[in-house]
């Protein structure tokens, strides 16, 4: 596209901050807030990248055909632990998304910036640029998700001080010590709401022989799910398929049964935290005790991780504002305030 249209088709495009997850995919455009929120799915006619619906089966739609697909249908999650597993299907999705903000379906050349997690290799960074770049972005700038969920919550990360942030997603948990708009520290772990689903499944099929999709697992984890004893314990109704019958069959479960089945991956995210802290200089380590920890992300919702987490660190836990919702809030900050936080960015040219 020659420069001088590329220019024009930009003024009319809106810049949009993006946070691509495993399991949701938000934006946020600047002085609108959160505008888009929809999950990670894309409906597919089986054997190909075919979009159903002349491209309308994404996100909420799809979301709903999750295991109740006929044979000619998937419904596919293209992102895995945070990064793209399905290239074709990654770009047809962000289109969708970037249309769908500009309510029609061509000249649309927005800026985009997307979080990513921490550490991911280059070449899946070059798989993001790519993706967006084909579904319509004039340029693409990429932030690490720590640095974007501690701007979203509103710590001080350009001073010289430390501000640590544990951002539980789908797909990856990612703990962070921050300071002068840099990351210090990090550790990002591929244990986070998907390993908590995963959890209860194998829960529900070891201990009552029950089968169960991951979108019942997602609502047992909301409904009763917990990390620290609650002060009145919850029951549940479950329904799946009998594994030796192979009929459909209902069985209660308990919160305490759950939040023993999800151990596991609460321990992996204790032990991620302090593996961090563990590796934060002195200096900045002195000012957590007073400064404490945020947690936001999705999975800071489980009822009393925050508590978990402050018993094995002996430090101040606060479960973020809004926690869904940092990740985009803080990529909705870098459009406004691009030059002045460069520094914290993954792309560094213009």
């Amino acid at each position: 596209m020659p420069k001088m249209i590329e220019w024009v088709v930009g003024k009319f495009s809106i810049d949009m901050g993006i946070d691509l997850g495993t399991a949701n995919t938000l934006v946020c455009v600047q002085g609108r807030g959160i505008i888009l929120n929809e999950p990670s799915v894309v409906a597919v006619k089986k054997g190909t990248n075919k979009v159903l619906l002349e491209g309308r089966a994404v996100g909420d739609t799809a979301k709903e055909m999750l295991g109740k697909t006929p044979g000619n249908i998937v419904a596919i999650r293209p992102l895995k632990d945070g990064v793209i597993a399905d290239f074709e299907i990654t770009e047809a999705m962000l289109r969708y998304f970037i249309y769908k903000v500009h309510d029609r379906t061509w000249a649309v050349h927005p800026r985009v910036v997307i979080a990513i997690p921490y550490g991911i290799t280059p070449v899946e960074k070059r798989a993001v640029i790519n993706s967006a770049e084909r579904a319509g972005a004039r340029k693409v700038y990429l932030i690490e998700e720590p640095m974007a969920a501690g701007i979203g919550v509103g710590l001080p990360i350009t001073e010289p001080q430390a501000s640590m942030i544990v951002d539980i997603g789908g797909g990856t948990t990612e703990v962070a010590v921050i300071s002068l708009a840099g990351i210090v520290t990090a550790q990002s772990m591929r244990v986070a709401g998907d390993s908590m689903d995963e959890a209860i499944v194998n829960h529900m099929r070891n201990t009552y022989n029950l089968l169960i999709g991951e979108q019942t697992a997602e609502k047992i984890k909301i409904g009763i799910g917990s990390a620290y004893p609650l002060k009145r314990e919850m029951t549940m109704d479950v329904k799946g398929r009998d594994l030796k019958q192979g009929l459909p069959r209902k069985v209660v479960v308990t919160s305490e049964e759950i939040r023993e089945a999800l151990q596991e991956p609460v321990r992996g995210i204790v032990d991620t935290v302090k593996a961090t802290l563990e590796a934060t200089p002195p200096e900045l380590a002195a000012d957590l005790v007073d400064s404490g920890v945020v947690v936001a992300g999705g999975g800071a919702l489980l009822r009393g991780l925050d508590r978990v987490i402050a018993e094995e660190i002996n430090l101040p836990v606060r479960v973020a504002e809004d926690p869904l919702t940092a990740v985009a809030r803080g990529t909705g900050v870098f459009l406004e305030k691009i030059r002045d936080l460069r520094v914290a960015l993954d792309t560094a040219d213009d």
